[in-house]
């Protein structure tokens, strides 16, 4: 708490009243009172969306005795939750729960050579129960009150998990990041670049990138949406629209996310706070528990010191569902847990940069500890209580995204 402290008088740390008001939540704004997936949908046909939407979950493995479904006619709302108490919000061990049958699914990618490859990763059933899970509201609502985007929206994110899977990129240390220069100038698209072909390179030849987590962060999930659409529902019309907004500014990797993300450092301003992403949106007060596989997360070093070296402010994670979190570099086998994702983050400030070279450093942790360490850090730990997600693209009405004439 002492450290948290230090950093509001820092001013690294604005007011949480502030940062809740400057949050965008476009995608679950209409059902902040209710938790799970809620379709908020005046006009509409409830009982053919709650048709449709129990054949798209049943074909997913899921059954009506794995959830509850509320019909609000009042208020035009389908709310479909979890609801067995002993379940509580966690979804770190969906995997390991008895009775739900869940298993990992093969995903084919393209490869540098012509052949796809295979990777395993999560499936889509774990994504539906996730988002069913108490602790967070997934909202659809206007142009989204469609099964559609509902299937969309865990097709993006069980594609992000699968790029994220085996990525083996190689970290900075403090030095400039390095970048293929066919296609990136200093982490800028070239002109006359093509923006598939450029992020794609970075799979197809991450040998070629030494780059931070906050930048592999970005580019996975610029891939995640981008090949979902060009490659997997083979929609150009949407693929095009995911294009343009992120090439608004002539540069695909700047604001992808909302600025009220980093509401936390100094130089946050109020035109920062609340400006909207070109990609992601923010879900607000999520359960310390609760993951869906997709989730960029941000785990931040509350150490003043450790804070100050460059590529260890925090950590930006995806998760991968199964209790994994994804692992760029392959420091630890390819992923994390979530008490070695906390862990990891909390030993920088024993100067443990490297679990191999630095092991003598490490100060081993209750499980109390590490499980405080998932708390907010106005409370002591390192976890924001936001997940970032992409929008429905082709189901929303975008904001508008101010970015500056010249990309930064």
């Amino acid at each position: 708490m002492q450290v948290i402290q230090k950093l509001v008088r820092a001013g690294m740390v604005i007011a949480m009243g502030t940062f809740a008001l400057a949050c965008n939540a476009e995608q679950d704004g209409s059902a902040r009172a209710l938790e799970g997936i809620v379709y908020s949908c005046p006009g509409a046909d409830l009982a053919a969306l709650s048709a449709s939407l129990h054949q798209y979950f049943k074909s997913l493995g899921v059954s009506p005795d794995d959830y509850s479904e509320h019909l609000d006619a009042a208020n035009a709302t389908l709310q479909f939750l979890r609801t067995d108490p002993d379940r509580g919000t966690d979804t770190l061990g969906l995997s390991f729960e008895r009775g739900i049958e869940l298993r990992e699914e093969l995903v084919e990618l393209p490869a540098a050579v012509k052949k796809p490859r295979t990777v395993v990763t999560v499936s889509k059933k774990e994504i539906l129960l996730a988002l069913l899970q108490p602790g967070r509201t997934t909202g659809f609502s206007g142009a989204a009150c469609k099964q559609q985007a509902l299937q969309d929206h865990i097709g993006v994110r069980q594609n992000i998990a699968a790029w994220s899977e085996s990525i083996e990129l190689h970290w900075p240390n403090g030095r400039s990041a390095h970048w293929n220069r066919k296609y990136w100038d200093h982490g800028n698209l070239k002109p006359h670049a093509d923006l598939q072909a450029a992020v794609n390179d970075v799979f197809l030849n991450p040998q070629k990138y030494s780059i931070g987590c906050y930048t592999a962060t970005k580019l996975i999930m610029v891939q995640g949406v981008l090949d979902y659409y060009r490659r997997i529902k083979k929609d150009p019309v949407t693929a095009q629209l995911v294009q343009a907004r992120l090439m608004l500014d002539g540069d695909p990797l700047t604001y992808i996310e909302p600025g009220a993300a980093w509401y936390f450092e100094k130089e946050s301003t109020g035109q920062d706070l609340a400006r909207a992403g070109k990609l992601m949106v923010m879900n607000t007060r999520v359960a310390a528990d609760n993951f869906v596989p997709g989730d960029w997360v941000y785990f931040l070093n509350t150490d003043m010191r450790t804070y100050a070296k460059t590529g260890y402010e925090g950590s930006n994670a995806i998760y991968l569902g199964r209790g994994k979190f994804d692992d760029y570099y392959n420091d630890n086998n390819h992923n994390y847990t979530y008490r070695e994702k906390l862990q990891e983050v909390y030993e920088w400030r024993h100067d443990v940069f490297s679990r191999e070279r630095d092991v003598a450093k490490i100060h081993p942790l209750t499980a109390a500890e590490i499980e405080s360490l998932g708390r907010a850090p106005e409370h002591g730990g390192l976890e924001l209580e936001y997940r970032m997600s992409p929008y429905f693209f082709g189901f929303a009405d975008l904001p508008a995204v101010v970015v500056p004439t010249t990309a930064q």
